[in-house]
């Protein structure tokens, strides 16, 4: 996993390493060959190209600075500008080093207009570091070089657009100390099936659809089989056999009213995780019947969509559960849930409602933040506009519950799912993208970070 560092983290990670005997000059200068390599690559050669660096106070002035050494060393006419002395305009040139403000900045900077490409040191100036929040009128940057660790405003709001591709250079900081982390294909934990498993050994109970309304049903139920369950057993309240149904996934049949005992009962059988709420309903005995089954059935459980409604804001629901609990909220239900809608910092906002809600939060979003109990986070940022389709939540509730069924725990299985379910998405049509169209790519995505 890449670690992620908040500014603040990331100042008393290069304080203890200056304390350590590691001289700030080192720190600096491995730090600025970073950013004339990457700057030569953007150039194509550094002989005769020519270079505007916009440098600011402190570390990531310095950084811009000693770069631009660098590349003139090597040929590359290069001219260095006071970030507080920019024109409107910036003279012709090649490539552009943002270096005026880094990840403590706290200011608003309105940067100097240029049609180049604009390579980043740390971070876009202008961007928040713990946020991504713009504040006044950043350059968009090709590329962005940071050091260390990923700052979590390279990942949120306005600096995921305006930082380009994104590149974490070592420069010899010690980041172990980090609870937060990126996830990559490498970083998916799910346990392999066994050779000698058979249907039961993974098997998911789904508490999901409503009479005419199957279709969130039908999608969690195949995203789960797709997702390496080994049986689903789908339960429909008051609804019959609907052709829209995969037929491997097996009906259970209870009432429409009152039957969160029927449930509760089929959930004693060996069943190894359930997926309850793609769309339930949210009529109020239905409400009634899910808080009853989320508080006493005992399987680790994924709590999506109508069934976090069902919940009203109670988290002691979620909270004295004697099972593991993953609850998948939107922005919308997060509100619902807490009473106000999730921060510009959404880790501290996910970290906060894992902890009321003793369960594991995924906070789905263009980067979507998981976060455990005991203060563990993860982030994936490999989504995209693609996951904006109705059902796709349906899908990644689906497959997280596969995923604990297989045997991983709440937290692990939740950014795997997240991470799957996004690159699942890369892989479909940049547009017309359904959510049915998620599973069978759900499977093919597994192919490829199982092997």
């Amino acid at each position: 996993m890449r670690p992620i560092l908040t500014p603040h983290e990331m100042r008393a990670v290069d304080a203890a390493a200056v304390a350590g005997g590691t001289a700030e000059h080192v720190l600096i200068e491995r730090a600025a060959w970073a950013v004339a390599r990457r700057a030569r690559r953007m150039l194509g050669g550094s002989y005769g190209r020519r270079v505007v660096v916009i440098a600011g106070p402190g570390n990531n002035g310095a950084d811009g600075r000693v770069a631009a050494r660098f590349l003139a060393e090597r040929g590359t006419s290069v001219r260095v500008i006071d970030a507080a002395e920019t024109p409107e305009q910036l003279p012709d040139c090649d490539l552009v080093i943002d270096a005026a403000y880094g990840t403590g900045f706290r200011g608003v900077w309105t940067a100097p207009r240029t049609d180049v490409p604009v390579l980043a040191v740390d971070i876009p100036s202008g961007i928040d570091g713990m946020t991504g929040c713009a504040h006044g009128r950043p350059l968009r940057a090709m590329a962005t070089v940071t050091f260390a660790a990923l700052k979590p405003g390279l990942l949120f709001g306005d600096g995921a657009e305006f930082a380009g591709d994104v590149e974490v250079v070592d420069i010899g900081l010690d980041v172990s100390s980090s609870r937060v982390f990126a996830v990559d294909a490498d970083d998916v934990a799910v346990p392999p099936r066994a050779t000698d498993a058979h249907k039961w050994k993974a098997a998911v109970l789904a508490v999901a659809g409503s009479p005419g309304m199957v279709g969130a049903a039908s999608l969690a139920s195949e995203a789960a089989l797709r997702a390496g369950a080994g049986i689903v057993h789908l339960v429909t309240p008051g609804a019959s056999s609907d052709g829209a149904i995969p037929r491997e996934v097996v009906r259970r049949s209870v009432g429409s009213l009152a039957w969160a005992p029927d449930v509760v009962e089929i959930a004693r059988s060996r069943f190894a995780a359930m997926v309850i709420g793609p769309g339930l309903g949210r009529e109020r005995s239905t409400m009634a019947d899910v808080r009853r089954v989320v508080a006493e059935a005992t399987l680790p459980m994924v709590i999506d969509g109508d069934a976090l409604f069902a919940l009203d804001g109670d988290l002691s629901v979620s909270a004295n559960r004697r099972g593991s609990t993953v609850i998948t909220p939107h922005d919308g239900e997060f509100t619902q849930l807490t009473g106000s809608a999730p921060s510009a910092d959404r880790i501290s906002s996910a970290r906060s409602l894992a902890a009321d809600a003793n369960c594991v939060c995924l906070l789905k979003g263009p980067a979507t933040v998981i976060a455990a109990p005991d203060g563990r986070v993860a982030v994936v940022d490999e989504g995209d506009e693609r996951l904006a389709t109705a059902g796709s939540g349906d899908v990644l509730a689906g497959v997280t519950a596969a995923f604990i069924a297989r045997g991983a725990p709440a937290f692990e299985a939740a950014y795997s799912a997240a991470f799957v379910h996004a690159r699942a998405a890369r892989r479909g049509r940049a547009v017309g993208l359904l959510a049915g169209d998620l599973p069978m790519a759900v499977a093919d995505v597994l192919c490829e970070v199982d092997a």
